[in-house]
């Protein structure tokens, strides 16, 4: 078993193991594109950039399993060099055989030497074997991922109308408060305004009879 950076003589192989990981993976489509030239020309971009891990694994002098993965930050979520996995895969019938942890073993040495402080691992979904292997060597889980394609965001987005804001609960308490308040005032203020309409009513008929009375006479007798 030998473990060692990829070349460009070994993207036709790295290409077989992505298309044979993507196959048995179920969500293919989220591990890589199954167009091999174009999966060609993303593993010679990735194995040419300075933060690009790209390594492969041999068995008996035939390709038997992989790592890719990236050097990421410091950047605005962490401020240490991190080793990101992408793709841990073994040929199945490579398995059990130490492989696995002797390309681990390299990835360790390779963040060691590049300064990073954790090494993050993104197992194929659904693949237990790999998951079990992964937390045997202290792997933890520290995030879950979200996918979902643009387009159908897009679409989500335009249908997805904000609902128009509502007017805080609390506000519509002190408003209910407020007419009540009003309701009670109104309420105490009418037997007041029925006593001083009815005064003034009474104050007027009392001037109208004054005004009808015949003058005292002013007449003597003798």
């Amino acid at each position: 078993m030998h473990v060692r950076r990829a070349s460009s003589s070994d993207l036709e192989d790295l290409v077989d193991l992505c298309l044979q990981a993507r196959a048995e993976s179920g969500v293919g489509r989220q591990l890589c594109s199954d167009d091999r030239t174009l999966l060609r020309d993303q593993l010679a971009v990735l194995a040419s950039v300075p933060d690009g891990v790209t390594l492969v694994a041999t068995c008996d002098g035939e390709p038997a399993g992989m790592v890719l993965g990236r050097l990421l930050g410091p950047g605005l979520l962490s401020g240490t060099l991190v080793l990101s996995l992408d793709a841990v895969y073994v040929r199945p019938h490579q398995r059990r055989r130490g492989l696995g942890h002797a390309m681990l073993q390299s990835v360790a040495e390779l963040a060691d030497a590049a300064g990073a402080t954790d090494v993050y691992a993104a197992p194929l979904p659904g693949s237990r074997g790999m998951q079990r292997f992964l937390a045997r060597l202290g792997f933890a889980p520290a995030a879950a991922h979200r996918t979902v394609g643009t387009g159908a965001l897009l679409r989500r987005l335009a249908l997805d109308v904000p609902a128009p804001a509502r007017r805080p609960a609390s506000r519509g308490l002190e408003d209910l408060i407020e007419r009540r308040r009003r309701a009670r005032a109104r309420a105490a203020g009418e037997p007041e305004r029925a006593r001083q309409t009815g005064a003034s009513m009474s104050m007027q008929v009392s001037r109208a009879v004054h005004r009808r009375l015949p003058s005292a006479s002013s007449t003597t007798t003798s």
